[in-house]
This record gives structure tokens, C-alpha cells and sequence, in this order.
């Protein structure tokens, strides 16, 4: 039976959409924004640099201008593999500002998983920094495909060596050739893809997640919402920019027209020296970050301003986490979150009659993954065959599952991957939680074996699939072992051959030659694997040997 047509609403009618009373949501705007009211506001630090945001500005213009004049246009993919460095906080704008899509690779990646991305995101551009140019140029011998590739090298003044050029410009003179007042267009639709970022989930190949315009816009917003970010805010940039594009701060910094301040690399005495020199306000990173600075001698602390804002997620703050920040003076908050959710999308709201509990209650509490972020619609514990809520008695476990703006678009070239991923109408995120009486949900399992080490994903299939290369290997499985310094890291639980001789270091020797360092067994276990009747390894019976498993430092 044909349903009859709806009568027009009365405020539909003669009301239209025009570009006067609608435009699409978009980051690109934070800085125009910020660009026009504090041009002569500080905008980055790096080394000696100290550039404005008038100057930020007009070099992400001459970048949109010089890839459209090198052949780049509508949702061309341009791949960086930088540190967290100028160039990278500008790629954020320039790239999507000439209306292509960001790849910003894990620099910590091998050249296969590299090429791979490269041919999967049908790149037509490279930016690269020194510093991982050897891997870039392995990775350039391993594609598959013919398409050609624009290299462009970075030069920093604060790194010396790498494997030499591998492009046939730098990027200085490659934005010298674009127009600093370069007429740029926001996206005619906030669905347009805006970055594209690749995570291994459990499979060897990683898949390619895509962002939209509307997306970075309402989480980079949320982030100053769920922090209450004050304008011209001092962020320090220990969470790689790769990473989730920095969790959409470097937006969000845009946003409140603050400061960023850059840092190639992780440590501890180049951190404080920063907080001390530049006055830091906020940082985020994985909990390795934050245990790193609690753990630091006492006199390397000495002079850090009190009130900084730390955001940790990846794993749970610990009581001795926690009662270390707030001596240092800082207020560590706790977020949630997935590659496909934008990095966090929940956030551990506390609450003031916290601060009354003893330590060890507080840390139950902020252990928790959580509340939705504001801009997000819903997450919920499901039952993933019901799709039902899970009783909220803080024991029943179910699915975490996102549902509202900040969700990917879906997994490039894989719309198997995305159907399932949005099966029921809302985002499956895979973990298994359960969720409380005040709404707070907590993780207690991971349904998909995926190991979590300073905030690096690893895939134990992908791990397995290595252990299995080995001639000696019968049988082989990998689950997360805690590590106080990582979080976790993987432990490989191996059945040899009969007869063979192999020792846990030439394992772990095999795997280095074929995996990222991090994604390399810290510990190997020889034995018979437990097994089921039907022959299935038996994860959860090695997930309780793994805690007492010897460490093999790698």
C-alpha cells in the first residue's frame, strides 16, 4: 500500500537552505578564524622558531596552493611521515585546505606495512622528515603499484643525519612556489573525507579509516568542552600527531588560537624543560607518557607549573599513576576511544565529591573509560546479538558501541569491514565492558585480542602469522602481558617442533626481522599450547600464565 506524501511543513516552506543561513561543519575554519582576531598571537615553537598564527596561516595557504599546482585536487590522498614538527601541524590545514585527504603515517611502522599504505591510500604525494627517510625509501622498493608518487623532504634544523633525500624537492621550496593568499574553498559537504588513518585491527593488513569534515570539527570542538580549554591555551605535542591526527588537537588548538609546542621526541627532561620554558597548560599521551614523568628524578621536576592538564588513555591510570600526578600538581583526566571514533569520544567526567575518597577509590573510580564526550550522540553496553542495553549492575558485560558524529565514514576500499562495523545502527567497537549505575561503563575483556602497548595497537594474529614463519615453530599464540612501563606488550606462548633446538632469543631475533619494534614479543613461553577439543587454543588460559612470564628485553 503506497504511503500518502506528507504535507509540507509550515517551517519548510518557503524557508530554504541557502549558503546565508547553512555551511558545512569544517576544522579549516578554526584557523582562518584564529588567523583574522590573533594573527600576531604565538602559534608554534619549535627550537628556535617562534611563528604566529598571520604567519601559520599563509604558509598552509601556500601548501594548498603548491599541491594544486603539482596536479593535487578533490580528495586526492597527500601521505606525511613526520614527527611531531611544523610541518606536521600545517599538513592538518594545507592538505584538506586544497581539498585532498591527510595520511599521516605511523612513523613507527617497517617499509612493508608503509608500502602497503602508500598503495592502499593511492597516494599522490609524500611529505617526509629525515628521520625516517630510510624507511620511506625501503618502503618506495616494496609498492606494488606504478602510480607515481610526488616525494618532498623536510629539513629540520633539529635533526641531523637520516638516509639522505629521497624526494626531488624540499618542502621549503616547495611552498615557496605557493600563494600565501591562496583562495581556498571550505568542503562543498561535511561529509567529505578530511584525513584518512590506517589501524591494524586483528588482520596483517591494516585497514584504512576515513574521517569526515564534520567529525573533526565536533571532536576537536569536544576536546576544549570535556578540558574547558581557555583561549590561547600552551599544548605540548607529546601524543603523536599520526596518531588519530593527535586525537583532533591540533584543531582544537586552532581553535582556541594556543599555542603548539613541538617535540620530535619523547623524553622526559625535554618535556619538563618545555613546561618550564613555555609555560604548558595541557599535554596528552599514553600512559608510558605520564609514568615517564612521575618516575623522573625529583630535582628534574624541580620549577614545572602546577595546573597542568594531562589526558591519558590506552589504559587505565593506576593509584600510583595518579597519587604521582597530583604531587607533581598536575590533573590527570582520563579519556576512552578508538582510531574510528576520532581517539576519544568518552571521557571520565569526575566529580568533586571525589576528591574526599581515599587514593586507592579514586583510582576505581577514574579507572573507569566513562561518559560519552558532549558532541558524541550515544555510547552504549549492548548485548551485540540483542543489541540491547546490558543491565547498568556494574557485571554484565557487553559491547561498548558509539553512535553520532564522531564516527568514521568507514574503512576504505573494505565495505564488508564497514557494514559489519555499523551492523544494528551503531558502531561496534569491539571491547566488552560493562556499565554501571551512574552510567559509567568499564572495559573488561577485549573481544578481538588486540594488544595495546604505549598506545600502539598490535594485532596478535598479525604477530602469530610471524611466529609461524619460523621453521621450528608447531604452534604459536600471542596475548597482552602487563607491563608497567607499556601497559602491555605482547607475549608469545610457542610449541616447537620435536627435536628443536631453537631458544626464546633466536624467536625473538625472527620476529624483529619482520615487525616493528614494538610489535616484537617481550616475552616467549615454550610449552604444549592448551587446546580445546576441537583442536582451538585456549587464549584465556595463556592470558593467566602471561602475568608470570619471563621478561625478554628487546
Amino acid at each position: 500500500m503506497t504511503q500518502p506524501t506528507a504535507a509540507p511543513s509550515i517551517f519548510d516552506q518557503d524557508l530554504p537552505r541557502t549558503e546565508a543561513n547553512f555551511a558545512p561543519l569544517s576544522p579549516l575554519g578554526f584557523i582562518e578564524r584564529t588567523a583574522e582576531v590573533y594573527p600576531d598571537r604565538l602559534a608554534i615553537v619549535h627550537g628556535s622558531l617562534r611563528q604566529t598564527w598571520g604567519d601559520t596561516y599563509a604558509r598552509c595557504r601556500r601548501l594548498a596552493s603548491a599541491l594544486q599546482r603539482a596536479g593535487v585536487g578533490k580528495n586526492d590522498t597527500v601521505a606525511v611521515m613526520l614527527p611531531n614538527t611544523p610541518p606536521m601541524v600545517e599538513a592538518h590545514f594545507g592538505v584538506p585546505m586544497a581539498g585532498a585527504v591527510l595520511n599521516a603515517l605511523n612513523t613507527r611502522l617497517d617499509p612493508e606495512t608503509i608500502a602497503f599504505m602508500l598503495d592502499h591510500g593511492e597516494a599522490k604525494v609524500v611529505i617526509v622528515d629525515p628521520e625516517f627517510s630510510g624507511t620511506m625509501a625501503r618502503a618506495l622498493t616494496l609498492r606494488q603499484s606504478t602510480r607515481p608518487l610526488l616525494l618532498i623532504d623536510v629539513q629540520d634544523e633539529l635533526f641531523t643525519g637520516g638516509h639522505g633525500p629521497v624526494g626531488s624537492t624540499t618542502y621549503e621550496a616547495f611552498l615557496a612556489g605557493g600563494d600565501p593568499d591562496f583562495a581556498w574553498q571550505m568542503p562543498g559537504d561535511e561529509w567529505d573525507a578530511i584525513c584518512l588513518n590506517y589501524t591494524s585491527g586483528t588482520t596483517g593488513n591494516p585497514k584504512g579509516v576515513v574521517y569526515h569534515h564534520r567529525g573533526a570539527a565536533i571532536n576537536a570542538i569536544s576536546n576544549v568542552l570535556e578540558w574547558d580549554m581557555p583561549k590561547h591555551s600552551v599544548y605540548l605535542w607529546t601524543l603523536p600527531m599520526f596518531h588519530c591526527n593527535g586525537w583532533c588537537f591540533p584543531w582544537t588548538v586552532a581553535a582556541r588560537a594556543g599555542v603548539n609546542v613541538c617535540l620530535r621526541k619523547v623524553d622526559a627532561q625535554a618535556i619538563f624543560d618545555a613546561m618550564r620554558q613555555h609555560g604548558v597548560t595541557h599535554y596528552c599521551g599514553a600512559p608510558i607518557v605520564h609514568g615517564l614523568l612521575v618516575n623522573a628524578p625529583a630535582a628534574m621536576k624541580a620549577g614545572v607549573p602546577a595546573g597542568v592538564k594531562a589526558m591519558v588513555a590506552g589504559a587505565a591510570p593506576p593509584a600510583s599513576m595518579i597519587e604521582g600526578m597530583e604531587q607533581m600538581g598536575f590533573d590527570l583526566t582520563h579519556v576512552y576511544g578508538l582510531t574510528e571514533v576520532y581517539g576519544p569520544a568518552t571521557v571520565c567526567a569526575k566529580h568533586e565529591d571525589w576528591d574526599a575518597l581515599a587514593i586507592g577509590d579514586r583510582a576505581r573510580l577514574n579507572a573507569r573509560q566513562g561518559v560519552r564526550y558532549h558532541l558524541q550522540r550515544d555510547v552504549r553496553v549492548l548485548d551485540p546479538e540483542t543489541m540491547s542495553p546490558v543491565p547498568q549492575d556494574g557485571e554484565t558485560m557487553g559491547e561498548i558501541m558509539f553512535k553520532g558524529n564522531i564516527a568514521m565514514k568507514g574503512y576504505l576500499k573494505n565495505p564488508k569491514a564497514t557494514q559489519e562495523a555499523f551492523a544494528g545502527g551503531w558502531f561496534h567497537s569491539g571491547d566488552l565492558a560493562v556499565q554501571y549505575a551512574d552510567g559509567y561503563f568499564k572495559i573488561k575483556d577485549r573481544s578481538k585480542d588486540i594488544i595495546i602497548s604505549g598506545g600502539e595497537n598490535i594485532s596478535s594474529i598479525e604477530v602469530e602469522d610471524v611466529l609461524y614463519r619460523h621453521p621450528d615453530v608447531l604452534a604459536a599464540a600471542v596475548v597482552a602481558r602487563p607491563d608497567p612501563r607499556w601497559g602491555e606488550t605482547p607475549c608469545a606462548f610457542v610449541e616447537l617442533k620435536a627435536g628443536a633446538t631453537t631458544r626464546p632469543e633466536d624467536i625473538v631475533a625472527h620476529c624483529k626481522q619482520h615487525l616493528a619494534g614494538f610489535k616484537v614479543p617481550r616475552a616467549v613461553v615454550f610449552g604444549e599450547l592448551p587446546k580445546t577439543s576441537t583442536g582451538k587454543i585456549q587464549k584465556f588460559e595463556l592470558r593467566k600464565q602471561a602475568g608470570s612470564a619471563a621478561a625478554i628485553d628487546v
